[in-house]
C-alpha cells in the first residue's frame, strides 16, 4: 500500500461517512451507543500468560487482493474462539479490503471474546460506530492521523469505553505514539511489520521498534506473521500481542492453525 493508496482509502473513508451521517445523525448514534454493554477488554486479555493471538477476520486487502472468498463470518469467529484467541479483529472497511460494519455487528453477537474494530478511523463518528457496533477496541493508524487528531479520537475512545489500540510503522511514528500516550491513554502500540509505502515487510524491523516500546505498555505485532518460530522472535523482543490474519485466513482450518501457533510459540 503506498501513500497515494492509503490517501485514497482516507477519501473514500470520507465519502462514506457523509452518507452515514446523512441516514443516522450523529446525534441519534450518541443515543444507540450509550445503551450499548461494554465488552470484555482487550488489553486484559492480551496481559495473560502465553501467546496471545488477536485473529484477524480479513477477506481480501489492496496488497494481497482476495484472502478468502468463502467468508462466513460469525462461523469463522466462532471457530477461532473456540480455538484460543485472545480476541478478533474484524475489518469494517468495505471497498479495499471487503469489509463491513455488520460483520462486526454479527461477530459481537456470536463470541464472548473481546473485539477490535479494524478500519482508517479518522472521524469521532467512527467511533461512535465502534462501540455501538460491540467493538472492546479501536485501531488508530499513526501514519493516517495527525497527533491533534489521534489524541482527539483516543480521548474520545476513552470517554466511551473503548480501548485504542494505536499502530506505528516506523521509527518517527513510534515516537510520535510514545509522546502522546503522555497525555492520553494509549495501552496497546501495535508495530505493523509491513511498510505502507512500498509493500516491503520486515520482521526484523518490527522486534526492533517493540523493543524500543515501554513495558508498561502492551506491545503487538502485527501483520507477516505466519510461524510459531516468528512467534518466538518477537515475544523475546517484548510483544505480548500478535495480531495475525492471512496466514490465518488463507487457511482451510483456521481454528487449528491458530492452535498450532499459539501451542507451539510457548
Amino acid at each position: 500500500m503506498n501513500s497515494n493508496i492509503l490517501e485514497a482509502i482516507i477519501s473514500r473513508t470520507r465519502s462514506a461517512l457523509e452518507e452515514r451521517k446523512r441516514i443516522v445523525p450523529i446525534s441519534e448514534l450518541e443515543r444507540r451507543a450509550s445503551a450499548v454493554p461494554a465488552r470484555p477488554s482487550l488489553a486484559q486479555s492480551l496481559s495473560r500468560p502465553g501467546v496471545r493471538v488477536i485473529a484477524e477476520l480479513k477477506s481480501a486487502s489492496p496488497s494481497r487482493g482476495v484472502i478468502r472468498a468463502d467468508f462466513p463470518v460469525a462461523e469463522l469467529a466462532l471457530e477461532l474462539e473456540e480455538n484460543g484467541a485472545a480476541g478478533l479483529s474484524v475489518l469494517t472497511e468495505e471497498h479495499y479490503f471487503h469489509g463491513s460494519p455488520e460483520y462486526l455487528r454479527m461477530v459481537a453477537g456470536t463470541v464472548d471474546i473481546p473485539l477490535l474494530r479494524k478500519d482508517f478511523i479518522v472521524d469521532p463518528y467512527q467511533i461512535l460506530e465502534a462501540k455501538y457496533l460491540g467493538a472492546s477496541a479501536v485501531l488508530l493508524i499513526a501514519a493516517a492521523l495527525e497527533d491533534a487528531q489521534l489524541e482527539s479520537l483516543a480521548r474520545l475512545a476513552g470517554e466511551i469505553g473503548l480501548e485504542v489500540l494505536c499502530e506505528a510503522h516506523s521509527a518517527a511514528e513510534l515516537d510520535r505514539l510514545l509522546a502522546l500516550s503522555s497525555s492520553v491513554s494509549i495501552p496497546m502500540i501495535g508495530v505493523n511489520a509491513r511498510n505502507l509505502q512500498d509493500f516491503s515487510e520486515s520482521l526484523e524491523n518490527s522486534a526492533a521498534l517493540i523493543e524500543r516500546i515501554p513495558k508498561e505498555k502492551i506491545a503487538v505485532a502485527e501483520s507477516a506473521i505466519s510461524s510459531a518460530a516468528e512467534i518466538a522472535v518477537l515475544r523475546r523482543a517484548g510483544a505480548r500481542g500478535f495480531l495475525i490474519g492471512e496466514t490465518l485466513m488463507r487457511s482451510a482450518r483456521p481454528g487449528e492453525t491458530l492452535r498450532k501457533l499459539c501451542g507451539n510459540g510457548k
